[in-house]
């Protein structure tokens, strides 16, 4: 009979054998993967107890148990050995214990390895503002964040702090000397640790998601004071980016907010991954670089025209999520079918595949 740490070593292997991105340890259930978006069962495991998945859960958990009782959920990241990290996500359903592990590649890989437009190379150069990425949960968001922080790293004698709830990928100093702050562990929230952030003396900030109205106007501060500040949000286009930004603040703020943002907006990056045709997933990209036509259209709480924006400025670098779709059809990445599921204007859509 393995131990309970065998197990979970062996769960790890399994994980990490069939390239999955998630791991799943809910009571009733066979472990579950998540394989190319798609959740797929391990049969060769048995269907968890309430006691199998809590053991399973306090192995995880170690010295932060009494904490997990309290607060009923907890986010904290999870080494293998040498061989891969995990963020994990331990919460109460139904009365029971349920794990989510999210698989963290040990290596950063580069845009060209993430098959991303080579115009992102751009986004590391900057000296200054404030740069989004943003897309639906498990779409890359991080993996991308990491690929051009990295890119920084690698080319730029700078002071890199990051903010993280959990630290995901770790990062190896270079030619920059880098900062890595785990929120519960290092700080005890984000708005804390951008509090004090510029007293650190940083020259890039990046913080793993922006959550609440105080560490937003923090952000904004801090690219207004000349840093280059990184973060993501959980939106689908530039346009929703800027309005939900915008909107978290009460109505007395926003305007004072609005300004801010049209001052140090420099790129959002919006992505989703599709199923690939040949297997695996492959990124579609919407990107906006903040040029005049960007910084008035939010000045002037016209954001809902952003994407006309996007759409004719293909010789500044922009490209449309639309644009970007029937590009990877046309390479026969992905099917049409695919695509259209994907797109936010389907109509617009078919019209840019005939094009």
């Amino acid at each position: 009979m393995p131990t309970i740490q065998q197990e979970l070593e062996d769960l790890f292997l399994n994980t990490l054998k069939l390239d999955a991105s998630d791991l799943h340890l809910s009571v009733g259930y066979k472990p579950i993967v998540r394989v190319d978006g798609v959740l797929l069962t391990l049969d060769e495991f048995s269907i968890l107890t309430p006691e199998h998945a809590g053991d399973l859960a306090y192995q995880l958990l170690g010295e932060r148990k009494e904490t997990f009782i309290e607060k009923k959920e907890i986010d904290f990241s999870y080494g293998f050995k040498d061989k891969a990290r995990f963020r994990v996500n331990i919460f109460f359903e139904k009365g029971f214990i349920s794990s989510a592990l999210r698989l963290i590649s040990s290596k950063i890989k580069t845009i060209e390895e993430l098959n991303l437009p080579t115009v992102l190379h751009r986004i590391p150069k900057l000296k200054q503002g404030f740069v989004l990425l943003t897309g639906p949960s498990g779409h890359g968001k991080s993996t991308t964040l990491a690929s051009l922080i990295n890119e920084i790293n690698r080319s730029r004698v700078e002071h890199i702090i990051t903010i993280e709830d959990p630290i995901e990928y770790l990062f190896i100093g270079d030619k920059s000397l880098v900062n890595q702050r785990e929120i519960g562990q290092d700080t005890k929230s984000f708005y804390n640790a951008l509090s004090s952030i510029l007293r650190e003396d940083p020259n890039v900030i990046m913080i793993g998601e922006m959550r609440d109205p105080e560490t937003i106007a923090t952000a904004l501060t801090a690219a207004e004071t000349g840093h280059l500040v990184f973060s993501s949000l959980h939106t689908n286009s530039a346009s929703q980016t800027v309005n939900r930004v915008i909107d978290v603040f009460p109505p007395n703020q926003q305007n004072q907010i609005r300004l801010q943002l049209a001052n140090t907006i420099s790129a959002v990056v919006s992505q989703r991954l599709l199923p690939r045709v040949r297997g695996g997933r492959i990124p579609a990209v919407e990107i906006m670089f903040a040029n005049n036509a960007v910084s008035n259209l939010i000045r002037e709480n016209k954001a809902h025209q952003l994407d006309l924006v996007i759409e004719t400025s293909l010789e500044d670098g922009m490209i449309s999520l639309n644009r970007s779709l029937a590009e990877l059809v046309r390479r026969g990445e992905v099917t049409p079918e695919t695509a259209m599921a994907y797109s936010l204007n389907p109509k617009e859509f078919q019209q840019t595949i005939i094009q």
